[in-house]
């Protein structure tokens, strides 16, 4: 195990563009929007930034935003450039690679970007519903019905419910919890309180899956300035460090091997607790990629925060929400919040950890997950975030 809370680089700099529902410019425009603002807060001259990694939706093609957004934004020293891919894993892997580029010398100031434009003439749901093959067999999904990401992840949640007696409230319970933070949250698109009846009443997607289930989709773009870890502190009056990182990536297996993690996300978090010397029980506070509410369950077992099978009476009992003992998505999340893929919870850790949080302000930021995952829970990274130089 590493020694405790060495932190491997720090985010200087959280920028975002203006969130709709509404069209507000195209993918590539937003990106624009959102690096500028990043590198303005970060307080780093434009000519220091010499590391551009790009992420997009895994819908859209590469030149929705291709590696000539570098010419759009006028950076002339890159010393690094790429498009990220791994799905709704990728936003946190661009800080990871940014991180590790910097410690190794390639790069010193790098922006990470990810931007999305998916609701226009197309609601949220029609721009997701491509089929997300899962069987290995060509155009299989389209042909028995199996649309969207919602009908794949549905598969996996049934059988997670089923393996653990659970009802399907277990899923809405999470929906609760992050409408509570929503309501703490102006930023949110979704404040009107919710209760577990609304929930009930709430129209079906694909059983066990409701509306409320479901991510929220926004127009928008999010981008953070990474820096080395023993800069972070010269550049920005509030760095937020990066302790630990981890991906793992198995597919998701299921129950068909007893006593084995159904997803890599037990991979990724065993690798960044291990690399910044912590464990499970030292977290105060997470944000999930929740794409689905069944996320947020699997996540707390997967990365060690609950038991098998406990983490659906964990929420229940209130211990994800607001004055809960492991505040969980407090900006809102993924479903009250908005939807922009990775970069949700990583925007969410960067406020908390600064103490910007204002309503919604967590009194122990110290020490956070903060996950993304991608495909059908294939792709997963995770990183362990804080506000000190050290974990205490």
């Amino acid at each position: 195990m590493a020694s405790r809370g060495k932190a491997r680089g720090a985010i200087v700099g959280l920028g975002q563009s203006a969130l709709s529902r509404k069209p507000i410019g195209t993918a590539r425009q937003l990106a624009v929007a959102a690096v500028r603002a990043a590198i303005a807060d970060s307080g780093l001259k434009h000519g220091e930034i010499d590391g551009l990694l790009i992420n997009r939706s895994p819908l859209v093609p590469h030149d929705v935003l291709p590696l000539k957004l570098q010419d759009d934004l006028q950076l002339t020293k890159l010393r690094l450039l790429t498009s990220i891919e791994g799905e709704g894993s990728s936003a946190v892997q661009m800080i990871q690679y940014a991180a590790l580029a910097i410690e190794a010398g390639m790069a010193t100031n790098v922006v990470c970007v990810f931007s999305d434009d998916p609701v226009g003439v197309a609601t949220g749901g029609q721009a997701f519903s491509p089929c997300l093959e899962i069987s290995g067999i060509p155009g299989w999904e389209a042909r028995c019905g199996l649309h969207g990401a919602a009908g794949a992840y549905a598969l996996a949640a049934r059988e997670y419910l089923w393996h653990y007696g659970l009802d399907d409230d277990a899923l809405g319970w999470v929906a609760v919890s992050d409408r509570a933070w929503a309501q703490r949250n102006p930023d949110a698109f979704l404040h009107k309180p919710l209760t577990i009846d609304d929930y009930r009443q709430s129209p079906w997607v694909v059983e066990p899956f409701r509306v409320l289930d479901c991510a929220y989709p926004v127009n928008g773009a999010i981008a953070v300035v990474v820096s080395a870890a023993g800069a972070a502190a010269n550049i920005s009056e509030r760095p937020v460090y990066l302790y630990g990182m981890g991906q793992g990536h198995r597919g998701f297996l299921g129950f068909a091997t007893p006593g084995e993690p159904l997803t890599g996300a037990a991979i990724a978090g065993r690798g960044a607790f291990a690399m910044a010397g912590a464990s499970p029980a030292d977290v105060t506070a997470c944000q999930f990629y929740e794409a689905f509410s069944f996320t947020t369950l699997l996540a707390l077992e997967e990365y060690g925060l609950c038991g098998p099978g406990e983490a659906a009476a964990f929420v229940r009992s209130g211990h994800t929400a607001p004055d809960g003992r492991l505040p969980c998505n407090t900006g809102g999340g993924h479903l009250s919040g908005f939807y922009l893929q990775g970069m949700t919870p990583v925007a969410e850790a960067v406020i908390q950890a600064r103490r910007q949080g204002g309503p919604r302000q967590l009194e122990n930021p110290d020490l956070m997950l903060v996950t993304g995952n991608g495909g059908r829970l294939d792709y997963h990274a995770a990183l362990l975030v804080g506000p000190a130089p050290s974990i205490a």
